[in-house]
């Protein structure tokens, strides 16, 4: 540690007033991290329509890519899968197993019209089976270069080529060595002022580094947004990643305060395995549980919207954005000041009841709400729409629909959210009313405001504004410009099993004029 700041620290605890004085007298009060971060700030991205999704997956080396390949295919109306190419890892080096996608693929055609019976737009078995491509063969760089071009490298850099504004997500579950060639043919072909256009309107989730070519994409693609807790591709590192929080208490040890009930094998063979084509396939796990969806949970259209930008946090995590030691630029990724409590730690009531903080906790706090979504999406392959649960549809001061409310407001100012517009599909269902203040959310370049809510418990809560600056563990740090607090309101039906919709209200609070 600085010693200045250690100094300042020490003193803060003797006599707070001494505080201010000396952070102006070591030039602090002024720094960025009492403020804003250092780096620029990524925009929120604002597309309509569903999330473009690519997936590669080394699936085969164990179960869990293909549970998640499972829960893929459930929620394949809520996104638009371009293209599901199969890859090799550090766990699969010389094989890939695009004919494991091709049979998940063909249940899900025989239950498709079942499916249909509850939502709309699922794609067809036949367009999905036309969009799984093999990857490259062998693993790592050693396996890109020129003519080294595999089906899945060349379907993908015709994706990313396509005039499409909504971003394209790419989420790997395995190495990251098809996208490598991808942009190596691309960059070979295409200019550089091209080339930083296409980068930057992708959006990449990595399940850590399985391969040595992650690490050389981030290396040689500056403006590619880039979503990973970096690490050695051995497996070393990944009980400290934030996408263990979907199921690795057990096994990764990292857990404490996480429910476990609901991702043992007991539990997927009572709700997942038990109904249908899809639940026959979704084999039990090894380690854990679908360690790779994390990648695009955060995708779906659940009213969190955390897919505009990974900092506002959702069922697939929270991310900040800051350049960790050895990558030669900022990335979303783990971290953070512990200074300023601008980290990707969320503190969440565990279900010891008492407050965990943690990386993980960013995505066990979701799990009873993503677990009994998957497990009613199961029955929709199997039931009817009357015996079957369906998600209610939230409605905020007189605005239906899943897109976060930005509100402004200045300190003692006092706002009324109102859900009583709020209903549920299914007849003769009870809705209970949850709103929260979710302050971790959304600081890259701000910080956070206090504000309190009255009435969290009912439909209509009353949020007091009290300033645009809450207060931090050190007194008398100073705080510049407006601040930011994001509430989210969860509702929850009484059906079987319950199903959770949310609605993301994004306060900015700026100082009383």
């Amino acid at each position: 540690m600085n010693p200045r700041r250690k100094k300042t620290l020490w003193l803060s605890y003797q006599k707070p007033s001494l505080c201010l004085s000396l952070l102006m007298l070591f030039g602090l009060a002024g720094q960025p991290w009492l403020s804003s971060q250092t780096v620029p700030v990524p925009a929120v991205d604002t597309f309509s329509g569903k999330p473009r999704v690519v997936v590669l997956s080394d699936i085969g080396n164990e179960p869990d890519d293909q549970m998640s390949f499972v829960r893929l295919l459930l929620y394949s109306n809520e996104i638009d899968l371009e293209a599901m190419i199969a890859s090799t890892s550090t766990w699969q080096k010389t094989a890939v197993h695009p004919e494991t996608m091709l049979s998940l693929i063909r249940a899900y055609g025989l239950v498709r019209r079942n499916l249909e019976l509850h939502a709309s737009g699922w794609p067809s078995a036949d367009d999905l089976e036309h969009r799984v491509y093999p990857g490259q063969p062998a693993y790592g760089l050693a396996a890109t270069g020129p003519g080294k071009a595999s089906a899945g490298s060349k379907a993908l850099a015709q994706i990313i080529e396509e005039a499409d504004p909504r971003p394209l997500w790419i989420c790997i579950w395995g190495g990251a060595n098809t996208l490598a060639q991808a942009l190596l043919d691309l960059r070979s072909a295409q200019g550089t002022e091209k080339m930083h256009r296409l980068v930057s309107h992708l959006r990449v989730y990595s399940i850590s580094d399985q391969d040595d070519a992650g690490p050389w994409i981030r290396r040689e693609f500056a403006d590619l947004p880039y979503i990973v807790y970096p690490s050695r591709p051995n497996g070393e590192n990944y009980y400290q990643a934030t996408w263990t929080g979907i199921s690795g208490d057990i096994y990764y040890r990292n857990g404490e305060g996480a429910d476990t009930t609901v991702v043992t094998n007991e539990w997927l063979d009572q709700h997942i395995r038990s109904k249908g084509p899809l639940g026959r396939l979704y084999p039990r796990y090894l380690f854990i549980m679908e360690g790779d969806t994390p990648s695009f949970l955060g995708l779906l259209d659940n009213g969190l919207n955390a897919y505009r930008r990974p900092d506002w946090g959702g069922w697939g995590g929270r991310y900040v954005y800051l350049q960790p030691f050895g990558e030669p630029h900022p990335i979303w990724t783990q971290g953070g000041d512990e200074f300023s409590r601008a980290t990707s730690q969320d503190t969440v009531t565990g279900a010891d009841g008492r407050l965990h903080v943690s990386d993980q906790a960013s995505i066990w706090r979701w799990r009873q709400a993503f677990q009994n979504d998957f497990a009613a999406r199961m029955d929709w392959t199997i039931e009817d729409f009357a015996h079957a649960n369906h998600n209610p549809r939230v409605v905020v001061n007189g605005k239906n629909g899943t897109s976060p409310l930005e509100l402004q407001a200045t300190s003692g100012q006092t706002i009324t959210l109102d859900a009583r517009g709020t209903s549920d599909p299914d007849p003769h269902q009870t809705l209970s009313y949850r709103w929260f203040l979710y302050p971790e959310a959304g600081l890259t370049g701000t910080h956070g405001a206090d504000v309190s809510l009255d009435g969290a418990e009912g439909p209509v809560v009353t949020v007091k504004v009290n300033s645009p600056c809450r207060p931090l563990w050190l007194p008398a740090i100073p705080c510049q410009g407006p601040g930011v607090m994001h509430i989210i309101l969860a509702v929850t039906d009484d059906g079987t099993p319950a199903l959770t919709s949310y609605r993301r209200i994004i306060l900015t609070v700026g100082a009383k004029e």
